[in-house]
């Protein structure tokens, strides 16, 4: 018989009061998004200006000399409306430059008196006025405008400054205009050229990246998120090309037969960072959707090989779900995506204009393998639910990322099931986003969601906040909310038709709130960090403290106010988290208790030893009797706190034992995640043949499995993550020398699209140059982005070290490898054991070079310096690291700043832990192989 437990009426009501606080967190957000939904209908010339719509817009700590040398705009300015022309050139001047001409004009208007105009402009070149100066000036009231003083630039905070001889009047609007001239560069930044090859001959494409702070490159203009405005834009271009932005066509004239001008219908009112232009020569297919047009652009011989076509089926049904959900209709009229050769991040939420690599949006139904596909569809997803929240609602400032990527990585997940149900992949957060930020957020040089905002001023500063924080924490956070409420009440809150003070008071007006909802939401956004629940099932007491690594907990506040739980009889229920003891948690004999069911909280759960034994005795009699997810969570709780040093490394290395009868991929792939820190460590030690003669004994059932099931690899599994797992199966089958893998290699250039990464990768370490060489080829000449980004990882694969060396070398060639590509790459040769130390010799030796063409306002730079430290675990690797940050201090590290000193710090637990472990580690490995 099942126990059977009841919820006390102190413990109801904390459960209700919880319930109130997450609702009304929700509702305060929904405020804000009717609010702005509201001001985003306001165009120009719709009244006057009103104080009262001033963003708030603080000032920093940081209290220069001058307003110019601060990195943020005073606030007695805001803008209304932009009118930009560009005349982007593809074929380079006499001087052997890509070139663009423009011409911009903004309406602001004055809140404040003041006689000083700061806007931002980097990299243009002005065009001198009649008058003298940068700019002109013109008054849209019946006085006349104030007369220039004088114009300048500052190059440090990207200003330019103009500076007047009487004072701008409090509430009147003005115009200032410009004429300028840019370099197209190849720099991935701002309105920049990608170059491509059609039919042997190059291709250029003039497009852009705006954010976080590039806008500015392209025309002046007040380039914070807060500083939203309506643009109209016209682009000049050859005839031979097509014009893309934000807004719908709405004309196009040939001006003679030199080139066509292409007028957009103005935007709606929403920041700098999310504009777009394009000038190409792309092929499109197009649907159209209640009355809206959806279109995806990609080079034409992609588009002819139907490589665009997944995502336009699943773009409609995506933004369908969104509508539903935010129970908004989408705001445009047009939905563009398009697939670019040379693009630096993954995707880009321009509004109406969606920008992507040409890997996550373009799949081939015959070529292409089921992770390609997921990546397109989850991508699609995250860049969509942007297009409410982040477009609609936009965040004030940078500081605040993870309001807006926290919640387009959670919600990415459910628009990803709505248009593919039958992959579960919800699940899949635990692994992607939860299990992957506990590793980043468990050290002590993390930080918090939400910084001081005078942390976060220069563009590095802004770019570092594109990290796994905002991104995988934010996303962690708000399911835990979602979790607790259950998504449809998670959803309505969010619902901008049901938010009113009259709901809120009759609702919980008898509440009473022990807690405002900044206290109890300022310890998950302003804390670095999460707890770890402890739990002792002889006693009943519940603990919960700040879980760190390889140091003291801080005295943090607590988390946690309840969770769930699971027992033998499978009751789950949820509880209030206090130091007190909880005496349904008090069990004996074979009973056992499992918390944070399906890691729906997050933070990790340490029980005593007792329980933990009975867990194990669970997972090796009938592992099935415990959730997928929660199987995964037992893994990597029990493995990181280990490393913490709260349970023995013995005592989570026995989580794998049952590992053998399971078939599930989640638990295997949270398995080989927390198993991949023990590789990197031992693969230079005697301890890793050991490691592979265990993990051979484990992974044999799995990939005998897979052989049968498949029919000896011609047929593919049915279940979407049953085909994830042969991969894995036969990737560490390959790995560890299981009999029959080596017959799979033999048709490397035959096999199924799933298994290709895996054989490449397999194919190259065990051959030579001409395998290698073979590969290079196939890269060079394929056609599917996908497939040539499976060869470029396989290449990283060969165990010769003149290969690697010759392969890094081509990384810093863009005839070879594209400037998007160059620090995967490196990363990739760094992941080889033989790689590693080639790979950090190179980029010390060239780490001016790479920092001043790769690194400046790149998202992704940090996960370079990640990526090569990984193996770091003797003293003398942390004397090497120590140096190279003194020795290039005045080179920088801009966005990878947070990540050296987080490898310093990784570098120096790893050193402790090798030292305190390995011998119990060999020790384990050996006895359970033999």
């Amino acid at each position: 018989m099942g126990k059977v437990y009841y919820i006390s009426k102190n413990i109801g009501i904390g459960l209700l009061v919880l319930g109130f606080i997450a609702l009304a967190t929700i509702i305060a957000l929904s405020i804000a998004y009717d609010k702005e939904r509201a001001k985003n209908k306001v165009k120009p010339g719709d009244g006057a200006l009103e104080s009262t719509s001033t963003p708030a817009l603080p000032t920093t700590a940081f209290t220069p000399k001058e307003p110019w040398d601060r990195y943020r705009l005073p606030d007695s300015i805001i803008p209304v409306s932009y009118n930009v022309t560009l005349w982007p050139r593809l074929q380079p001047n006499a001087q052997g430059l890509y070139i663009f001409t423009g011409r911009s004009s903004v309406i602001f208007g004055c809140m404040k008196e003041t006689d000083l105009i700061i806007i931002h402009c980097s990299k243009l070149n002005l065009t001198t006025t009649s008058s003298g100066y940068h700019v002109k000036l013109n008054s849209l009231g019946h006085a006349p405008a104030p007369t220039i003083r004088s114009t300048w630039l500052v190059v440090k905070t990207e200003y330019l400054v103009v500076l007047l001889q009487q004072k701008l009047q409090a509430g009147s609007k003005y115009e200032l205009e410009a004429e300028f001239v840019g370099e197209l560069a190849d720099d991935l930044q701002g309105f920049y050229r990608s170059e491509y090859m059609r039919i042997s001959q190059g291709e250029v494409v003039a497009t852009s990246q705006m954010q976080a702070t590039h806008a500015r490159k392209t025309f002046p203009c007040f380039d914070e998120p807060a500083m939203k405005a309506v643009f109209s834009v016209t682009i000049i271009h050859s005839p031979d090309t097509v014009a893309l932005s934000n807004g719908k066509e709405t004309d196009s004239l040939i001006d003679g037969v030199r080139v066509k001008v292409t007028t957009f219908e103005p935007t709606e009112r929403m920041s700098t960072y999310v504009l777009a232009f394009i000038v190409c020569d792309f092929a499109e297919i197009q649907s159209n959707q209640n009355n809206l047009l959806i279109r995806i652009w990609a080079q034409r011989k992609a588009i002819a090989d139907k490589q665009g076509d997944y995502a336009l089926n699943v773009t409609g049904p995506i933004l369908q779900f969104y509508e539903h959900y935010y129970n908004t209709t989408y705001p445009l009229s047009k939905s563009d995506q398009i697939a670019l050769p040379d693009f630096h991040a993954g995707a880009m939420e321009n509004w109406g204009l969606v920008t992507y690599r040409e890997t996550a949006l373009l799949y081939d139904p015959i070529l292409s393998s089921t992770g390609n596909k997921e990546r397109v569809t989850t991508v699609i997803a995250h860049e969509l639910a942007h297009m409410w929240f982040g477009n609609l609602v936009t965040l004030q400032w940078w500081n605040d990322l993870w309001l807006n990527e926290g919640f387009a990585s959670y919600v990415e997940y459910l628009g990803a099931d709505y248009a593919e149900p039958t992959w579960n992949i919800k699940d899949q957060i635990i692994l992607y986003d939860v299990q992957k930020v506990f590793a980043v957020d468990a050290l002590a040089s993390s930080h918090p969601l939400s910084r001081p905002e005078d942390e976060v001023n220069e563009p590095a500063q802004i770019s570092e906040m594109f990290n796994t924080i905002s991104y995988s924490k934010g996303a962690a956070v708000i399911r835990m909310l979602s979790e607790f409420l259950t998504e449809p009440v998670f959803a309505q809150g969010l619902s901008v038709s049901v938010v009113s003070d009259k709901l809120i008071s009759s609702h919980y007006g008898c509440v009473q709130i022990p807690h405002s909802v900044d206290d109890i939401m300022n310890r998950w956004t302003l804390q670095m960090g999460f707890p770890v629940v402890t739990i002792d099932t002889r006693t009943g007491s519940i603990t919960q403290n700040h879980f760190l690594l390889r140091t003291t907990a801080l005295g943090y506040d607590a988390y946690i106010q309840s969770t769930s739980w699971q027992n033998q009889s499978s009751t789950k229920i949820s509880f209030e988290i206090s130091p007190d003891t909880y005496h349904p948690m008090r069990v004996s004999g074979s009973d056992w208790i499992l918390a944070n069911t399906n890691v729906s909280g997050y933070f990790r759960v340490n029980y005593d030893l007792d329980n933990w034994n009975r867990l194990l005795s669970i997972l090796n009699l009938n592992h099935q009797e415990l959730s997928v997810i929660n199987r995964a969570q037992i893994i990597d709780d029990a493995f990181n706190l280990a490393r913490a040093k709260m349970i023995s490394t013995t005592l989570a290395l026995k989580t794998t034992k049952y590992l053998f009868k399971e078939r599930d991929y989640i638990p295997w792939e949270s398995f080989l995640r927390n198993l991949d820190y023990y590789t990197l460590m031992f693969d230079r030690t005697e301890v890793y043949g050991a490691l592979q003669a265990y993990l051979k004994q484990q992974i044999q059932p799995l990939f005998e499995y897979f052989q049968t099931v498949t029919e000896n690899w011609t047929r593919v599994p049915t279940i979407h993550t049953d085909q994830y797992n042969q991969i894995n199966a036969i990737g560490i089958a390959c790995n560890v020398g299981v009999d029959g893998c080596r017959e799979l290699i033999k048709g490397w250039y035959r096999i199924h699209p799933n298994l290709k990464s895996t054989v490449y990768c397999t194919a190259i370490a065990f051959g030579g140059a001409e395998e290698w060489n073979f590969a290079w080829r196939m890269f060079k000449n394929s056609t599917l982005a996908s497939e040539a980004s499976r060869l470029r990882s396989a290449m990283a694969c060969t165990k010769l070290p003149w290969l690697l060396n010759r392969y890094l070398e081509y990384t810093l060639d863009p005839t070879k490898i594209r400037k998007q590509d160059a620090t995967s790459t490196i990363q990739y040769i760094a992941r080889n054991v033989v790689g590693m130390p080639l790979a950090w010799n190179f980029v010390r030796s060239r780490w001016s070079f790479i920092f001043q063409h790769y690194g400046k306002g790149s998202f992704s730079f940090s996960s370079l310096i990640n990526g090569i430290t990984r193996r770091f675990s003797t003293e003398f690797e942390l004397q090497e690291l120590e140096k190279f940050k003194e020795d290039n201090q005045h080179v920088g590290f801009g966005s990878a700043t947070l990540a050296l000193e987080q490898a310093i710090e990784k570098t120096t637990a790893n050193i402790k832990w090798v030292t305190e472990n390995e011998a119990e580690v060999l020790r384990w490995f050996t006895e359970e192989s033999a």
